[in-house]
């Protein structure tokens, strides 16, 4: 596997680069929006403290490892993070994103994952997975867009939040002779199913 960290990207529209101490206003932006936070693993943040606190324990400490892919998502006019994408480096390499809620709608993040995705695939990771509450369908959307396919569902006591969530668990392996599924989720939910139609 290439030992690559978080290398710039281009698309069509977007940059996709490392946060910088920089862009801590950016994230503030992005992650006080209730609405935007609705369906983030996280509360919405409360104060620039808070958002350079997220900044160097989200970002700092993952461009300290050897390979990491946790993007700021900026348009090519101005090179100002919008929303970010990332894929984790535990075995669930999970795809995650957000973006600023006036930005909404316009493909954006399945542009920027399809680059992502491009990158992880030619740096030797196995699959990528994703999950999304069942109540942000438009989520799925963009993991089905993106190549990715839906496995199954299950029941979560989603922290720090601690309420009860449905999510739905897509996976995209990059070897498409092998059929493994990532099972942890299912594994550690009393509550799991396949649903029809998804």
């Amino acid at each position: 596997m290439a030992c690559r960290n978080t290398p710039r990207l281009e698309t069509e529209r977007l940059i996709l680069r490392k946060f910088t101490e920089n862009d801590i206003a950016a994230l503030y932006l992005i992650l006080t929006d209730k609405e935007v936070n609705t369906f983030l693993p996280w509360f919405p943040l409360k104060s620039m403290e808070e958002a350079r606190a997220f900044f160097v324990a989200r970002y700092a400490a993952e461009y300290e490892k050897p390979q990491a892919y946790a993007y700021a998502i900026c348009l090519k006019e101005d090179n100002y993070p919008i929303g970010y994408i990332k894929v984790d480096m535990d075995e669930s390499h999970d795809f995650g994103y957000g973006l600023h809620r006036k930005f909404w709608h316009r493909g954006i993040v399945t542009e920027a994952g399809k680059d992502v995705i491009a990158q992880v695939k030619k740096d030797g990771l196995p699959y990528i997975t994703a999950t999304h509450d069942i109540k942000n369908p438009r989520s799925g959307g963009v993991m089905r867009q993106v190549g990715m396919k839906y496995q199954y569902s299950y029941e979560e006591q989603w922290q720090p939040k601690d309420f009860l969530v449905t999510f739905r668990m897509y996976q995209l392996n990059f070897n498409k002779e092998d059929n493994i599924i990532f099972q942890k989720y299912w594994d550690n939910s009393a509550v799991h199913f396949v649903e029809t139609g998804v």
